[in-house]
């Protein structure tokens, strides 16, 4: 059995160390009031049988307060006191080098916490170290300068979540939706190099990832592009060949007819679309941002955005190559083809692509093959999205994410044009409804109580973040506040227009649903009388944040928070503060925002039409996903899948499995399994290999696809997933 040491360093679990440390409290008080050697030894055997029974690796911190309660079980009260003592002088010392501590587990790779903080980073490589160093001093300075203490407090407490606190002493914003079209057609600045509008779709793809890059190393969060704003570039490759064909011909005194001419160009695009599309596939893959990773980047696939007929023909042309290319996959170090964690694909089903008998249904069963092999595309329903994504005017809008979930809210700049290209998200708290629910002991009207609270808690952690961009220097990230990928500022500006009016969000998340339903009701959120509650409590979150918005200018919303780590930590937190309770807090995660349990059996297209309900009162994001078996021999289930998604939810998407064992060569399923100590760990199924460095495996765990596995809560939320299908 594992335990985890303060400094993030994993060590095996030793039993003498308690009895050690109590009998050393004992000596400090009266004999009466001291436990007998064999106190002292059940003691510890109490807690090592607990230790064994949560099925994760517990901290040092929590293995002590386990040793408090124990001590205060027998009666003990001024030992007790004596440990209690001892432990907070210790702290004091402790205070001044914890960050130094973590630090140095960092370099040496031990610090498990981080190791599976992020399963898109590898922590062994250099880039990635520095990254994690500077976010260590940066949550260090945000912890004791920059953030109100009982926001702190909530945040180490699990109450709530502040997110990328490492990120926070900086000036930098979460997510956003690149104006690649602005910054293409009118010229940009990289590096302080002027880069004009270019003269080939070859070229514009290229720029594309570069801008990519860029835009990825000045912020922490997701980004989207569309390829539509890539499309118009293929004409003009188009037209450049036909001039080159044609002096070719010319020059050798060959006489061409012009369905000739027009085979050959078609040619030369496919072929220049194909090489372009691959850029961006194999740009994006191998390039490593300044935070040591790949750029969290979702291409949009969308034929409704096409301006014209010719350009949506095109655009057509680059869908088909992208899910082509990602059908093929990349090759790992061995020269296998696996699947790639980025880009991730967004591809909107809508009536033009949607039926058996829509021209572009084509382009929909590349996808479908796409989804049963790669996990991408996702889907968007124009139809629902059209009806829930409403401006002012009362027109509906269809548009991409920025990253993996989080959705601007509808925007009408003041010529009355809609504007989604070029806006972001400023930052996401998070509030763990679990806490809210056990904390209020099965009392509603003391739940509602705790519920305001946590809500002005959780409002003042959102100004704080609002308030850190405030007056931020459009020269801080000149790519995004002066260069195109979001605005034209001058150098000087401050970008605080950019953060009112509505232009920019800024996100309220929510974890736990189902698990408070479950607690004050006694029912699953999918029974009746749970989806209730569970819908009063959506519609009271929107009410905070539509009050907030309307008070202070500031586009507050919704948001489904992914939980990619932090799944763990609030349920680390939970059986902390509550202990372990049937169908709350006995598992090592709790269930991300609105979802229906992953151990709870429904059908795909049930979970999708109920958690639709939901989704539609997340505005600030979220996302819905069925888990399913391999489906690359059953397309046309997949289809009807995603017809289904069409006509009842607004985004979502499929999980199947694709791993790759480099010992033996197995390509399916890698499994989660236990070790001798209890931990969960991955095994392939056909030689029993589990050296996670000699197999690729690929799971979506927070609208991204993550392929450097992840912590033990998420870990066995992983293993508990029953299909959909």
């Amino acid at each position: 059995m594992k335990i985890i040491k303060r400094s993030g360093l994993e060590a095996t679990f030793d039993l003498s160390k308690i009895v050690g440390a109590v009998k050393k409290a004992n000596n400090e008080v009266i004999e009466a009031d001291r436990l007998s050697e064999e106190q002292i030894r059940e003691l510890a055997n109490n807690v090592e049988r607990i230790c064994a029974g949560r099925a994760r690796s517990l901290s040092v911190e929590e293995i002590q307060d386990l040793v408090e309660n124990e001590i205060m079980r027998y009666g003990a009260f001024n030992l007790a006191r004596i440990y209690i003592t001892y432990r907070f002088k210790r702290q004091l010392v402790r205070k001044s080098n914890t960050t130094d501590d973590r630090i140095l587990t960092l370099i040496e790779c031990n610090n498990e916490e981080v190791k599976q903080e992020n399963s898109n980073k590898n922590p062994t490589v250099n880039s990635v170290q520095r990254d994690y160093m500077a976010g260590e001093v940066s949550k260090d300075i945000t912890k004791r300068i920059l953030l109100a203490q009982d926001i702190v407090n909530a945040h180490e407490d699990g109450i709530i979540h502040f997110h990328d606190a490492d990120y926070y002493a900086q000036h930098m914003h979460n997510c956003d939706l690149v104006n690649l079209e602005d910054m293409l057609q009118n010229g940009t600045v990289i590096s302080g190099t002027m880069i004009e509008k270019p003269h080939s779709f070859s070229t514009a793809c290229n720029i594309a990832t570069q801008i990519i890059a860029q835009v990825a190393s000045s912020q922490y969060g997701g980004q989207s592009i569309s390829l539509t704003h890539l499309a118009p570039f293929v004409q003009i490759s188009r037209e450049k060949f036909m001039k080159e064909v044609k002096q070719e011909f010319d020059e050798v005194g060959i006489d061409i007819q012009e369905d000739q001419l027009k085979t050959i160009v078609e040619k030369r695009v496919r072929d220049e679309i194909k090489r372009g599309i691959q850029t961006i596939q194999y740009q994006v893959v191998t390039l490593m941002t300044t935070n040591g990773q790949a750029p969290f980047i979702t291409v949009f696939m969308y034929l409704g955005e096409a301006k014209n007929e010719r350009e949506k023909q095109d655009l057509a042309i680059m869908i088909e190559e992208t899910l082509k290319q990602r059908i093929r996959g990349v090759k790992n170090e061995q020269g296998v083809y696996i699947t790639p964690a980025f880009p991730k694909l967004i591809y909107v089903l809508e009536e033009q692509n949607i039926h058996e008998d829509s021209p572009y249904f084509y382009l929909t069963k590349l996808s479908a093959e796409c989804t049963a092999k790669r996990m991408v595309p996702d889907y968007i329903s124009e139809k629902v999205m059209l009806s829930l994504k409403k401006d002012k005017n009362g027109e509906g809008h269809c548009y991409t994410c920025m990253g993996c979930r989080s959705f601007l809210t509808p925007f009408v700049d003041e010529d009355g044009n809609p504007k989604y290209y070029g806006r972001f998200n400023q930052g996401v708290v998070t509030v763990n409804l679990v806490d809210i629910a056990l904390s209020s002991g099965k009392d509603e009207d003391n739940f509602w109580k705790i519920f305001d609270d946590r809500m002005e808690l959780c409002h003042r952690a959102l100004q704080a973040r609002h308030e850190r961009l405030t007056g931020t220097l459009s020269d801080a990230a000149p790519i995004l506040w002066q260069h195109g990928a979001l605005a034209r500022l001058k150098s000087g500006e401050k970008i605080d227009k950019l953060l009112h009016g509505g232009y920019s969000t800024i996100s309220l998340g929510y974890a736990g649903l189902w698990e408070t339903v479950y607690y004050l009701t006694g029912k699953k959120l999918t029974e009746p009388e749970g989806k209730e509650m569970g819908l009063k409590i959506m519609r009271k979150l929107n009410e905070y944040t539509n009050k907030w918005k309307k008070e202070e200018n500031i586009d507050y919303s919704l948001y489904g928070t992914p939980l990619e780590s932090t799944t763990y930590k609030f349920s680390k937190s939970l059986q902390k503060r509550f202990g372990v309770i049937e169908g709350v807090t006995d598992k090592n995660y709790i269930t991300n925002s609105y979802h229906v349990h992953v151990t709870e059996p429904i059908d795909a297209f049930e979970k999708l039409k109920f958690e639709a309900e939901f989704q539609q009162l997340s505005p600030g994001g979220a996302i819905s996903y069925v888990e399913v078996p391999n489906m690359q021999h059953n397309i046309p289930a997949v289809i009807k899948v995603m017809q289904f998604i069409y006509d009842n939810i607004m985004y979502a998407e499929l999980n199947t499995k694709s791993d790759y064992c480099q010992c033996c060569g197995y390509n399916g399923e890698i499994q989660v399994v236990s070790d001798a100590g209890g931990k969960l760990i991955w095994k392939c199924p056909k030689c029993g290999n589990t050296d996670q460095t000699k197999m690729n495996v690929a799971r979506r765990t927070c609208g991204y696809i993550g392929t450097q596995y992840w912590n033990q809560g998420r870990t066995q939320e992983i293993k508990e997933r029953v299909l959909h299908l």
